[in-house]
């Protein structure tokens, strides 16, 4: 996407604006309009990546993505692979839906965080995307494949282990 054009046609209001203060405000307003235009191209950029984040809120687990290629963004959009799901019951919620997104805070060890990242970072995603993808495969895993090795053992004074 070039932002030229629309860098070009703010230039043009603000020429336009100046119009109507005389030849000073016209002068100031063109000696302004260059210095302005880095200023631009970051506030349109910060614009499109919020709406990028908006919008892979409602695609996950797919996710769109902002990405500079000299001074022009680009969107980069990843789908989740196209391979079936495990058949579910019925009553089972359904986390592919479309649905509203919810956010919470989650407190992580640095070094999980630092691999997340990493992970995500392979898989060209966001690290939100990342995490939505994984918490919804993991909930769609067989409630056997859940259960910790060793399927729990007794101690001293507890018990460790799943229990259902």
């Amino acid at each position: 996407m070039e932002l030229t054009p629309y860098v070009n046609n703010l230039g043009r209001e603000f020429a336009t604006l100046a119009e109507a203060g005389g030849p000073e405000t016209r002068a100031l307003v063109e000696r302004l309009t260059g210095s302005l235009e880095s200023a631009i191209r970051m506030t349109l950029l910060d614009a499109l990546s919020a709406a990028a984040d908006e919008i892979t809120q409602d695609l996950a687990p797919g996710s769109v993505e902002v990405r500079l290629r000299g001074r022009d963004p680009g969107f980069v959009v990843s789908q989740p692979a196209t391979e079936a799901p495990p058949a579910a019951p019925e009553s089972e919620l359904q986390f592919a839906e479309d649905g509203p997104a919810a956010r919470i805070n989650v407190r992580l060890p640095e070094h999980l965080k630092a691999a997340i990242e990493d992970a995500a970072a392979k898989e060209g995603r966001s690290v939100n995307a990342w995490l939505v993808r994984a918490a919804a495969a993991a909930l769609h895993r067989p409630a056997a494949s859940l259960e910790p090795p060793g399927g729990g053992r007794r101690t001293r004074q507890a018990f460790t282990g799943w229990v259902r």
